[in-house]
């Protein structure tokens, strides 16, 4: 049974070291499950590992032919074939939202708690199969940059800049400078081959350079989008007035009209279709994460929780 965070309103380190259990049955890895959202029925092509080159020998019955080098069989007069060995790990950079947009949530956690939880149960994921995990940790005001490394003290590190932007969140946070295209500009540096990015957030204040940063970062790389979101974001209840703040930012509304709650609505469900859009466009899978629900069960069942008794990964 998934153990659930400590408040819900914010995470500590404990919370995220627990998930280390709840790091099986779905898979980061290019070969899914078909239930897996990863599983390339359309948009999706992550591309894995890469293969490097260990040695030209010569050819044997059964080899495959297309891994025949014709330059060098062609200058030795006997067949050559080239081998390769899979890359042993493929770092994973994950992006996560901190910023006051984060500190939302009506249900069973903050966005922010969300993004973190989905954050540990990459991170241990990729670790176990032996990738190198890092990540950019941002929340307005501080970017903080772990190095992918294949290491629990690494990981760890990565957790401890979660938990620390996570912690300083209040209603009244200043939503700071630091911007999502501006972290995606660096992870666009920092990621420059054969990585896979993972980008958790709400995605607020994504605009048209956010898509051309996505599109620069999956020409190397392979992409997923994690969009969190809550309940309370697509439909607002009849709740006659009501005070929505963030930072500074304070808003009354009247959700007593049809209209008003009808147009609030319509408003996200357009969110998503472009959100959507972009995920089929530029290729890069889009993973829905809801407050309302415990974390690991949808990683689970969007990366392949059905198979999971069937695949080692």
């Amino acid at each position: 049974m998934p153990e659930a965070p400590s408040s819900g309103v914010r995470i500590n380190i404990d919370d995220l070291v627990r998930l280390k259990a709840s790091a099986q049955g779905y898979s980061l890895l290019p070969r899914q499950p078909v239930h897996s959202i990863l599983a390339g029925t359309h948009a999706s092509r992550l591309r894995g590992r890469g293969l490097s080159f260990e040695e030209l020998r010569r050819y044997f019955p059964g080899d495959d032919v297309r891994t025949i080098d014709w330059h060098v069989t062609a200058r030795t007069r006997k067949p050559h074939v080239r081998v390769y060995s899979e890359e042993r790990d493929r770092p994973l950079l994950l992006i996560v939202d901190q910023r006051p947009t984060m500190f939302f949530g009506s249900r069973r956690a903050m966005k922010s708690v969300a993004a973190a939880e989905v954050a540990a149960l990459s991170a241990w994921r990729a670790l176990a199969v032996g990738d190198r995990v890092g990540g950019l940790v941002f929340d307005g005001q501080e970017l903080s940059e772990i190095e992918p490394h294949r290491s629990e003290s690494r990981v760890l590190a990565l957790f401890h800049a979660i938990v620390r932007m996570n912690q300083r969140l209040a209603p009244d946070s200043p939503a700071g400078t630091i911007t999502l295209n501006q972290v995606l500009e660096r992870a666009a540096t920092v990621a420059r081959h054969d990585s896979l990015v993972c980008v958790i957030s709400d995605l607020s204040g994504a605009d048209q350079e956010t898509v051309r940063l996505m599109t620069r970062i999956q020409a190397h790389n392979d992409a997923l989008l994690i969009f969190i979101h809550d309940p309370l974001e697509a439909e607002l209840p009849q709740a006659g007035r009501l005070v929505m703040a963030q930072g500074e930012r304070r808003l009354e509304v009247d959700t007593s009209t049809r209209k008003f709650r009808d147009d609030y609505a319509q408003e996200f469900e357009n969110r998503v279709t472009r959100l959507k859009s972009l995920s089929l466009k530029r290729a890069v899978p889009l993973l829905e994460i809801s407050t309302a629900e415990d974390v690991t069960s949808q990683v689970r069942r969007a990366l392949g929780g059905a198979m999971q008794n069937r695949r080692r990964h």
